[in-house]
């Protein structure tokens, strides 16, 4: 019988080797003659042990990482094939202690199926979810997704449920749903993997979106830096489409729903969905005023759904099986699951699949293990490089919209960024404000001044020149960010900054020579 060896070809894992580890594991295969192939699958998500090779036996996948290129003629000696014990067997992946903690619903396939075989993703109650949805009328479509509590997963947090009703509603004859892939925040990771290791699920989800809408036409937007992706995802629809689940007649049902995949220039702006609408549309990434919302005049002026990746990858299982499912994992008004992306100084970096709750602290010291340099956490920032800085005192927190919000924090994108004590967080505040600065699409002032007049701000205090009146005026520039800015990039820029001041006092004391922190970075 032929035996199944999984080698990711998710961009983290190709960037530790995968693909000179496939090649080397293919060359042992037919050297020795042996009657084994290869699946490129995705990552399972725990980076530290790729690239992470398993094989399939009778018993279920066997696991072994990291592997290097030099591990692999030694692995076959030991007897790869039949999961033999070797020092780098991590035994059955599902017993993982970092995959066994979690709940995973938008991530069930990553990582164990083929991401560009249809049949593969059909074994594994792929498109279950959109069959069920065909049978039923576009309202309670609707009414799943609403009453399941589903929120927006970019970061926001706004109810899908509410924003596909406001589309469903408006009149257009066209409408169009707009995957937000533009997955820019430092420390996340969760959009790419799905496009790279589960790409079906993201297409499903949207053609549930078109026919619970009345949309016909669906794009997801993604970054240049995201060539593993945006090449799966563009190879998915081609197969779809193929397969008769994308076109004229979705599964043959009847409703039109075609997909097509662009790229954009890299500006982290363009996360920004009027941003992102503008540059889908052919022009400058600035942001557009709202009203009018995108729901009602969106992508050519017309009502268009725009939702992140997670979201509406999270759809198909919310269909399949039901929305009281989904609802009762979570807490508060934050239900269902949340896909953790846990980086930088930690020792188990990875994403976490894991319903709202968890404490913060249980996420940075017992699943990510603390961090990588062994030294005690200081910071850790969630919610991309626009989130706040929490320190030990806050470890409590529990994973949750409202429970961050209550803290002046933000989940965003669910990414975590770990810091030892070696941090120094009067630098971290004014890279704040120089990402601002050099991300700012310009067109609100608070935003494109502000951030410039944070910088030199943040200067003037490592300078120790008037240290207490120069703190009294980033924290004014702050409030003016965070109220005057017309998006969320002048708007949450604030938040590292307050919160490295409110929680890192002595951080914001003159350095001992008074250098300018541009200098003491370089």
């Amino acid at each position: 019988m032929t035996v199944t060896i999984f080698v990711p070809r998710d961009a983290a894992a190709l960037a530790l080797g995968a693909e000179k580890v496939a090649k080397a594991i293919a060359q042992e295969i037919d050297a020795r003659g042996l009657d084994a192939r290869i699946v490129r699958n995705g990552s399972r998500g725990m980076f530290w042990l790729e690239p992470l090779v398993e094989v399939e036996i009778d018993r279920g996948r066997i696991a072994y990482g990291p592997v290097r290129t030099g591990d692999v003629a030694g692995l076959f000696d030991a007897g790869l094939l039949n999961g033999a014990p070797h020092p780098l067997c991590l035994g059955l992946t599902e017993e993982i202690e970092f995959l066994r903690q979690q709940t995973r619903l938008t991530f069930a396939r990553c990582g164990i199926t083929d991401p560009l075989s249809i049949e593969d993703y059909r074994k594994h109650s792929g498109f279950a979810g959109l069959a069920k949805a065909i049978a039923m009328a576009p309202a309670s479509i609707v009414g799943q997704v609403t009453e399941s509590g589903l929120r927006g997963r970019g970061g926001a947090g706004f109810p899908t449920g509410i924003k596909w009703k406001t589309v469903m509603d408006a009149a257009g004859p066209q409408k169009y749903i707009v995957c937000n892939a533009d997955e820019g925040d430092s420390a996340t990771f969760a959009d790419r993997m799905i496009m790279e290791g589960d790409p079906f699920v993201l297409i499903e989800g949207m053609i549930i979106a078109g026919i619970a809408t009345g949309a016909t036409k669906g794009y997801v937007y993604t970054r240049s830096e995201y060539p593993h992706a945006i090449a799966t995802m563009t190879e998915a629809a081609r197969l779809a489409r193929e397969a008769g689940i994308l076109g004229s007649s979705v599964m043959g049902s009847g409703h039109a729903f075609d997909i097509e995949i662009r790229s954009g220039a890299g500006a982290y702006v363009c996360g920004e969905e009027t941003s992102l609408l503008n540059s889908l549309e052919g022009k400058r990434g600035i942001v557009r005023a709202k009203p009018p919302l995108p729901a009602l005049k969106g992508f050519l002026g017309r009502p268009t759904v725009v939702n992140n990746v997670i979201s509406l990858a999270s759809v198909p299982v919310i269909m399949e099986k039901g929305a009281a499912f989904y609802r009762d994992f979570g807490m508060g008004r934050s239900r269902g699951t949340i896909p953790i992306q846990i980086a930088g100084n930690v020792k188990h970096g990875g994403l976490f699949e894991t319903a709202f709750g968890l404490s913060l602290g249980e996420i940075v010291d017992r699943i990510g293990g603390g961090t990588a340099t062994g030294r005690p956490v200081k910071a850790v920032q969630v919610g991309g490089p626009l989130g706040a800085y929490f320190p030990r005192a806050l470890f409590d927190t529990p994973f949750d919209y409202e429970a961050f919000a209550a803290k002046d924090g933000l989940i965003g994108h669910a990414g975590i960024t770990v810091f030892d004590d070696a941090v120094d967080m009067l630098k971290q505040a004014r890279f704040a404000m120089e990402f601002c600065a050099i991300e700012s699409c310009g067109k609100c002032t608070p935003c494109r001044i502000g951030s410039t007049r944070g910088v030199e701000t943040a200067d003037k205090i490592a300078r120790g020149i008037e240290p207490e009146k120069n703190r009294e005026l980033l924290a004014d520039l702050c409030n003016t960010m965070k109220f005057g800015s017309l998006c969320a990039l002048g708007g949450f820029t604030p938040y590292p900054v307050m919160s490295a001041m409110t929680h890192f006092p002595e951080d914001f004391a003159p350095t001992p020579l008074g250098t300018p922190l541009i200098e003491a970075a370089e």
